[in-house]
């Protein structure tokens, strides 16, 4: 059996003293004020005298070690023991080498995949606890965040082809009752606005937009144009019918004439 020992740091690597300092403090404030989190690092010590981690590379492995408490790039703060392990030395460098291959340096992001990430695995592994909540909460946080951000955009876009579905059987329905009651005279100046007729045309411009008109002038554009088209047809339909009814006439003048003609020929 051997302890398995949990070193953390404050993350002072940004290349800033005044940024650094700030992180100083929100760790201060954060953890020690009120014991919520911070931004840290961490890194686990089994057998001899070397911790482990996980960070970014372009090449290889990210998993590296170091002389416990003693990574240059951050500022140690504490260790504590997470636990004994069972296993030998022979079965934790086994470990550690599945690891090595299993977290490649590429890999590493910040809030779903950093140190402490790979901490947790490794102790997982080891058969002792995980680390403490407050070690990885702000980034757990941000990962949490994004997840949601990313499932509401999904149920947006899925709520936006629902809304199109519907708005296509909508218009489906509007056209067949417009087709159903063509066959009525509509006066061209009686008020036609919201009939099945102008609604199958607004439905038709959703369809093909996927938005409502933006505006009531908009609207009122394709009023008038199906309102335009609808007294060309009547024009039309006039004009046929004054045709037709000018040719009865006609044909009836040319047989009131014949019937004189005929009887005096009889006679």
């Amino acid at each position: 059996m051997t302890d398995v020992i949990l070193h953390i740091y404050d993350v002072t690597n940004t290349g800033s003293d005044k940024t650094n300092g700030t992180i100083v403090q929100i760790n201060k404030i954060f953890k020690d004020g009120i014991g919520l989190g911070g931004i840290f690092h961490s890194a686990v010590q089994v057998y001899g005298d070397d911790e482990w981690s996980f960070g970014f590379c372009e090449q290889g492995s990210g998993v590296f070690s170091c002389p416990s408490g003693k990574n240059p790039m951050y500022t140690y703060r504490e260790s504590m023991v997470l636990g004994s392990t069972s296993f030998s030395i022979f079965k934790v460098n086994q470990i550690l080498r599945e690891l090595s291959t299993e977290w490649p340096g590429t890999s590493y992001d910040l809030l779903s995949k950093n140190c402490n990430h790979f901490c947790d695995e490794f102790c997982e592994r080891l058969g002792v606890q995980k680390l403490p909540g407050w070690v990885n909460r702000f980034a757990n946080a941000g990962d949490t965040a994004i997840e949601i951000a990313e499932n509401t955009a999904l149920r947006l876009r899925q709520a936006k082809t629902e809304i199109l579905s519907a708005s296509k059987v909508a218009y489906r329905f509007l056209v067949g009752v417009t087709s159903g009651s063509s066959g009525g005279n509509d006066s061209p100046g009686n008020s036609t606005r919201g009939s099945p007729r102008l609604q199958a045309a607004w439905f038709k411009n959703l369809v093909s937009i996927g938005a409502k008109p933006s505006s009531s002038s908009e609207i009122e554009t394709q009023d008038d144009n199906v309102l335009q088209q609808q007294q060309q047809q009547n024009s039309a339909q006039t004009m046929r019918q004054n045709f037709q009814d000018s040719e009865r006439a006609r044909r009836q003048s040319s047989q009131d004439l014949e019937r004189p003609l005929r009887q005096n020929a009889e006679d």
